[in-house]
């Protein structure tokens, strides 16, 4: 099952980010390749010009996934109450807290973008657990915000994150991606597209 999904995934743009069984069925974790932003602009969620245009895509194409493996979808979206995706990220074992909170992961780097999972009933294999990009890492994340809403130690100043993106000295966060996300060294390699950046930090900066 393991390797059926895989190999079902890259035309949609997305790949495994782990896989934890819980009670008695399985759950894979979906998240955003490098080469998803290309796929997604050609879809007609995109096209129509209706609001929240990544997560109608995610619900068609994940809940496609769901009903040819016989299972369920299940979204980071859509609430409250919202699944635990944070929760299911760690102990899936891709994915790892950062020094400065986010997770992280050793291809995907901070621009982790979990579309969803895929709820198989039984146990079936997940991909392995890995270990944290950040051990040996000098961790420039740790001083790359420029306003210090993310930093080691300290929750995550949202309020302060949204006030520089707003403002003209936040213009490189807002069209760019955060910069905490891209100094990521792993992030730096994947290659995501500054477009899809700038409509992930527009959609936060609007909700």
């Amino acid at each position: 099952m393991l390797a059926q999904i895989e190999q079902a995934l890259p035309p949609h743009g997305l790949m495994l980010m782990g896989g934890l069984t819980e009670g008695a069925d399985t759950l894979y974790l979906l998240g955003c390749t490098a080469d998803f932003w290309p796929i997604f602009t050609a879809s007609a969620e995109w096209r129509d010009g209706q609001p929240h245009p990544v997560d109608r895509w995610s619900t068609r194409v994940l809940g496609a996934l769901a009903q040819q493996f016989g299972g369920r979808a299940e979204y980071p979206f859509g609430g409250p109450p919202y699944a635990p995706f944070i929760r299911y990220a760690k102990e899936a074992g891709q994915c790892h807290q950062s020094p400065v909170g986010m997770l992280v992961h050793g291809v995907a780097g901070m621009m982790i973008s979990l579309r969803g999972g895929l709820w198989l009933p039984g146990h079936h294999p997940v991909p392995h657990a890995t270990a944290t990009p950040c051990q040996g890492c000098a961790q420039p994340c740790a001083s790359a915000c420029p306003v210090g809403a993310l930093v080691p130690g300290q929750p995550y100043d949202v309020a302060a994150c949204k006030a520089h993106i707003a403002s003209p000295a936040g213009t490189s966060c807002l069209t760019g991606g955060c910069l905490v996300r891209r100094a990521c060294p792993v992030s730096q390699h994947f290659g995501r597209t500054p477009a899809q950046s700038a409509h992930h930090m527009a959609a936060f900066l609007a909700g």
